[in-house]
């Protein structure tokens, strides 16, 4: 039986962030997610968590200058010193808020800069990552982003992912396998799931092209969904997609899966 987490970044924008976590229950998820806490103190959101007896999913770590167009830091020479930190206060705050899994963003690569210098980085600073979360249980998650709605993103395919993983070697280093961005770069969708599901730590869906709800596009989500199921994946699947309308209003696709809860 899937469990969905209500992406707090992208759905419920018709609510100041600290009211979304309410309308969120309201509706019958259990968890959230969203990109940053960083604007608010981990306590407050919590307090929010609590309040609305909700599981906190997944959020990822400080992703550089964000409104700047930066996109992760991760796989970026010279800016070692600062991903560390970027580790430490994600893990702060996770300590408070009670999720144990942190997507950390690999960051963009220009068309002159060398991929394999940023790779060697890359390597270093998620084993850097791994290391120090597990010394709190928590798991660190990498997910590669197409190329058309995040131009020069170092990370866009599942086997790399997969593969840079595996190199790592650290046992709580995992793969977020997005849909929408999988369907987008490579399709085949279910044969990947298949291969990969070893090495995914966790899930987020939306529709494709649009990036709505998964009932609209190309994608034949309750196929996927008992797939997964099948799979053994126990953890949540994050809904990271933008509601056509209000969002409440296009939840009509997760009723069932309600009922069967």
């Amino acid at each position: 039986m899937p469990r969905f987490a209500a992406n707090l970044t992208m759905m419920y924008n018709e609510h100041a962030f600290l009211d979304r976590f309410a309308a969120a229950a309201r509706d019958g998820f259990k968890a959230v997610e969203y990109l940053f806490p960083y604007d608010y103190r981990a306590g407050e959101i919590k307090a929010r968590l609590d309040a609305a007896q909700l599981t906190q999913a997944l959020f990822n770590a400080p992703p550089g200058d964000w409104a700047a167009g930066e996109r992760g830091i991760a796989s970026l020479p010279g800016r070692e010193d600062e991903f560390r930190r970027s580790v430490d206060t994600a893990l702060d705050y996770a300590r408070v808020i009670g999720n144990r899994k942190i997507h950390v963003m690999a960051g963009l690569i220009g068309a002159d800069q060398s991929r394999e210098r940023h790779r060697e980085v890359y390597l270093r600073n998620l084993a850097h990552a791994a290391k120090t979360a597990q010394a709190d249980g928590m798991t660190i998650v990498i997910e590669p982003i197409n190329q058309r709605d995040m131009p020069g993103f170092f990370l866009s395919r599942q086997d790399d992912a997969q593969a840079i993983c595996a190199e790592v070697g650290a046992p709580n280093l995992k793969v977020q396998f997005d849909c929408y961005h999988c369907q987008i770069v490579e399709g085949d969708l279910a044969m990947k799931l298949k291969r990969d599901m070893a090495g995914i730590g966790h899930i987020q869906v939306a529709g494709v092209p649009e990036r709505h709800e998964p009932d609209i596009g190309e994608l034949n989500y309750p196929y996927l969904f008992d797939l997964i199921d099948s799979l053994g994946y126990d953890g949540y699947i994050g809904c990271e997609y933008r509601p056509r309308a209000a969002t409440s209003a296009g939840l009509g696709w997760l009723k069932p899966y309600l009922d069967k809860a």
